[in-house]
């Protein structure tokens, strides 16, 4: 793959290119990355994602990279653990006690709905990146499943487009889980701070494009479609507030 013409790749985004480029190699393929310029070549290096095409990893001297790494379906521990260690000291904001433990929840309900809703058997990937000086943080975790179109109209018995199926999933306590165990692509908690913190989630499946930025929502379809599902969580590190869970507010608080 010949990169000369890649003046800037967001890091976060090797969740979705590495993803890509692992169902290539799948098919008995050898890839190589070639004339990479070096901002690209730097921060790829950094991130550990070049590591996995011959390259040597470089030292995160800021420490504002999320190492790129693959899970597979059952490492749901070792996906949450990474999480906790990568996120922490990145700016996101004050949160209490409480709500930092439904934060990491929702973060780790990304990697649950890639697990269980996908049916991918070729892993789940993830990455992210530290922009300070752009003051925002992104995650992204992918899948190369079956996409959210198919599960959202196989369960509904609907024929929605592949972005209105995001949308349904993105919708209240809607999932496509069956049994007594919750779940589903609501995220209820985290679309309410991301709303709050000004921030972003971005979601791909099939030819399906979501975006929730401003506390408004935004949909269009791609001529062509990705294979599987990304998702992308910024999170405004500008922000100065501090949050918590309103069951946490004390009535004498308030006065």
């Amino acid at each position: 793959m010949d990169m000369v013409n890649a003046n800037w790749l967001d890091a976060n985004m090797c969740a979705a290119f590495g993803a890509i480029l692992y169902k290539v190699e799948r098919k008995t393929n050898t890839v190589n990355l070639v004339n990479l310029q070096k901002g690209v070549e730097t921060i790829l290096s950094k991130n550990g994602f070049l590591s996995h095409y011959g390259r040597e990893k470089k030292l995160d001297t800021y420490g504002t990279t999320i190492e790129y790494k693959m899970f597979k379906r059952q490492e749901d521990q070792s996906f949450a653990s990474y999480v906790e260690k990568n996120l922490v000291g990145k700016g996101i904001p004050k949160m209490s006690q409480g709500l930092r433990k439904k934060f990491f929840e929702s973060m780790f309900e990304i990697f649950s709905n890639a697990a269980s809703h996908s049916r991918t058997k070729m892993g789940i990937f993830s990455c992210g990146q530290f922009f300070p000086r752009m003051n925002h943080l992104d995650f992204s975790v992918t899948d190369l499943g079956v996409g959210i179109q198919q599960n959202v109209n196989e369960y509904t018995r609907q024929v929605l487009t592949a972005e209105q199926a995001i949308n349904w999933a993105m919708e209240g306590n809607n999932t496509t889980k069956v049994g007594q165990i919750p779940g589903g692509l609501g995220l209820k908690i985290l679309r309410e701070f991301i709303i709050m913190n000004q921030g972003k989630i971005q979601i791909v499946s099939d030819k399906g494009y979501w975006e929730l930025s401003d506390g408004k929502v935004y949909m269009k379809a791609f001529s062509e479609p990705f294979p599987g599902t990304t998702v992308n969580i910024e999170i405004n590190t500008a922000d100065t507030n501090s949050y918590c869970l309103s069951s946490e507010i004390r009535s004498e608080d308030v006065f």
